[in-house]
């Protein structure tokens, strides 16, 4: 084996002997750096057998091995979080900082119900108008597509206003003493020597509603109800106008906004736009409790063990005097390989143990249980 220092036993860790830095000024990842070199090369058989591992690489599985708690960690919160994070700013971090739910996703789902229903949404209503022509009942859009230039299978009328007045400005006020017979029914009460213009009799509202009701019965069957059809872009209006001049007026929409997915602004630059985006990042060692940090610890082995088995699976066999020795590479590859798919599934299921459904499940089965213990507690009989 060439002539390369091996671990001599101990170290003294200094800021910029990991290969990215991201704990080297952590003062709590400093201290633990050489307590975790001594703590691999005991377990990996140090000092009854030589370790080819330097300090550095003890330090490289150690920032690794937090490395990847946090990116397991925070990863799973941004999973749980992730509905309510989508499409807000990426301006700071998210590490540390306690994130309640919210609907801001399930109303942009919604908002597209709404746009459709015309109470609201995310796409834009235009309004727009064409000539009425006397004695011409159809009228085609396409002319009207060319005026704003675009095509007309992009427009989608959604509203035309070609309807009577509201039956409501064709109708006296409600209030005041005149219409059908109110002025009779004052001078029943001694109201008649007023003026009508000052004279006021509060009805009921289904007598309005009655009145409303009647005036609009009257022009769909005693007259020639305003009304349309709209098919496929031509819009045929009823009765045939008999001037020109006039102007029928509507509200529309382009299909292409709203068939475009993409919501408005967010580009990808300062948005959450997927998981990716989320801005989580390495997380302070400083931080990490007692569980956390004998996972980092385990974990940190277990590359190391990996490491050094590469190591020496470079030579499978080491001459000595009259015989060979046998390096146990395949064994430390084979464990390490077992011991770190075995830490990362008990933190992903310590994790999955801790989400808020599951939390939320444990607190409901808590407090039923307790009510069945105190349903065993007898009643106290009161005697006065």
């Amino acid at each position: 084996m060439p002539n390369t220092p091996i671990w001599p036993g101990s170290s003294s860790f200094s800021p910029g002997e990991t290969p990215f830095g991201f704990y080297d000024s952590d003062n709590e990842f400093q201290s633990d750096a050489d307590k975790v070199a001594i703590f691999c090369a005991r377990r990996l058989g140090y000092p009854l057998t030589d370790v080819e591992l330097q300090d550095i690489n003890f330090y490289t599985a150690f920032e690794e091995a937090v490395t990847t708690y946090g990116n397991e960690v925070f990863a799973y919160q941004a999973s749980q979080n992730y509905l309510s994070l989508e499409g807000s700013p990426t301006g700071s971090t998210l590490n540390y900082q306690l994130q309640k739910p919210n609907l801001g996703s399930q109303i942009r789902i919604a908002e597209a119900y709404g746009s459709e229903a015309g109470v609201g949404g995310s796409v834009e209503y235009y309004s727009g108008s064409i000539d009425v022509v006397k004695n011409q009942q159809i009228y085609d859009l396409k002319d009207f597509a060319s005026t704003i230039e675009t095509d007309k299978n992009n427009i989608e009328v959604r509203r035309v206003f070609y309807q009577p007045k509201p039956a409501i400005v064709r109708y006296f006020d409600p209030y005041a003493g005149t219409g059908t017979n109110i002025q009779g029914l004052m001078d029943v009460f001694g109201f008649g020597n007023f003026t009508p213009g000052i004279q006021f009799m509060m009805m009921p509202i289904n007598f309005d509603l009655a009145k409303l009701q009647a005036i609009e019965f009257n022009d769909q069957v005693r007259k020639s109800n305003y009304s349309f059809e709209l098919v496929n872009n031509k819009i045929k209006i009823f009765p045939i106008p008999n001037a020109s001049g006039d102007k029928l007026y509507f509200e529309y929409l382009l299909k292409s906004e709203r068939n475009n997915p993409i919501v408005s602004g967010s580009n990808g630059v300062g948005v959450i736009t997927d998981i990716s985006t989320v801005p989580y990042a390495n997380p302070t060692y400083g931080y990490i409790n007692s569980i956390g940090r004998q996972w980092i610890f385990e974990y940190t082995l277990a590359l190391c063990k990996e490491m050094l088995g590469y190591i020496r699976g470079k030579y499978s066999t080491v001459p000595i005097p009259g015989d060979n020795v046998t390096l146990n590479q395949s064994d430390l590859i084979t464990a390490s390989t077992a011991e770190k798919t075995a830490l990362l599934e008990r933190l992903r299921a310590y994790l999955e143990e801790t989400s808020r459904a599951k939390l939320l499940e444990k607190k409901a089965a808590e407090s039923d249980n307790l009510q069945k213990e105190l349903s065993k507690v007898p009643y106290v009989i009161y005697v006065g």
